[in-house]
């Protein structure tokens, strides 16, 4: 592999779609979670970058953590620290080098993070964990202006949940407001509401994309996951049929696809931001599912990005005990998940 020197030279990203305003273009990639949470932050890999424009896919999906580049005291939460914006900095140049969209997503954001714990202040009631919201989303406005939609995106914020759609639209109208201020043609994107599986409507108008999820039913990709409740009551299959659901393929097109069509006769651009199951699920029901949901996002022309690249959800490093993996570039690799995530296309 070249130097990082000589690779921030090249430009592969001449290669990368035209944004159109009625649709999203088909990306297709992975969640890379250096920045997840700020008790594992690190620098982004630009080792991640080759591998996913080496496999043919153009997308990641940042999912971060504001304390990761500021302070927990919601005193100090406009104070950012330039070292870590750095790193932020450099995974967007690595995405211009391979050709490889990069889409920033808060995860935890001032005021809300779907995952414990919970934050010192509500984003949805408090002005203070507004306004510093949309500080943090003016800064990357204005610091990465100039840099076209083609390679960056934003994703407002991780899976808002249990709250009503009014809540949400005057804070998602906030943070474009703050953003286009800023630059005023970047290309932004809303997740659904309930942790990203309900279209907004009422966000068609404002144009930005939505973010939808590919996790359902949860029997299936969250198998044994220690933060899911219940997690262990039924052994995984697919289809699913157990004494509380049925779940096939026709099912996953009426509840999960389906309901977000309306979105895209108004104009509106749908992206599955994540999707994937978790390494005790068993790996012949995984790749069943997933070629179910992929089949599926096809025929509407929907891209997606798995959680995750490297990871218990990944085709690298996932830990699954019924898996024959290959070893490749110091990774173990879930062969078959990767072919299965080439050929549908």
């Amino acid at each position: 592999m070249e130097s990082g020197c000589a690779l921030r030279k090249k430009d592969a990203s001449a290669a990368l779609p035209e944004i159109a305003r009625d649709r999203l273009p088909r990306w297709r990639g992975f969640n890379l979670l250096e920045k997840f949470n700020h008790e594992s932050n690190r620098p982004f890999l630009e080792s991640d970058f080759d591998i996913v424009a080496e496999w043919g896919f153009n997308f990641v999906r940042l999912p971060m953590s504001y304390l990761c580049w500021t302070n927990p005291d919601p005193a100090k939460w406009l104070e950012m620290r330039e070292p870590a914006l750095k790193e932020i900095d450099k995974a967007i140049e690595y995405g211009r080098s391979y050709g490889v969209h990069v889409n920033l997503n808060l995860h935890r954001a001032p005021g809300y993070c779907v995952n414990p714990p919970a934050e010192p202040l509500d984003l949805w009631t408090n002005p203070q964990a507004l306004d510093a919201a949309c500080h943090h989303w003016a800064v990357f406005a204005e610091r990465y202006r100039g840099i076209p939609s083609r390679r960056l995106s934003f994703d407002l914020l991780n899976e808002p949940a249990k709250i009503d759609e009014e809540t949400y639209g005057r804070v998602v109208r906030r943070m474009l407001e703050a953003i286009r201020e800023k630059d005023p043609t970047r290309l932004i994107i809303a997740d659904g509401l309930d942790w990203g599986n309900t279209p907004v409507p009422s966000l068609s108008d404002l144009g930005v994309g939505q973010s939808t999820r590919g996790y359902r039913p949860m029997a299936v990709s969250h198998y044994k996951a220690s933060w899911v409740a219940n997690s262990e009551r039924y052994q995984p299959a697919w289809p699913l049929q157990n004494e509380e659901e049925r779940w096939d393929r026709e099912r996953l097109r009426r509840e999960q696809i389906d309901p977000w069509l309306e979105l895209r006769a108004r104009g509106v651009g749908v992206h599955v931001g994540e999707w994937g199951a978790f390494r005790h699920t068993p790996h012949p029901v995984v790749l069943a599912w997933m070629k179910d949901q992929l089949e599926l996002w096809a025929e509407v022309g929907w891209g997606w990005a798995l959680w995750n690249l490297r990871g218990s959800f990944g085709v690298l490093d996932s830990e699954r005990a019924d898996v024959q993996y290959e070893t490749w570039r110091k990774h173990q690799l879930d062969r078959k998940m990767l072919e299965l995530l080439t050929e549908v296309v």
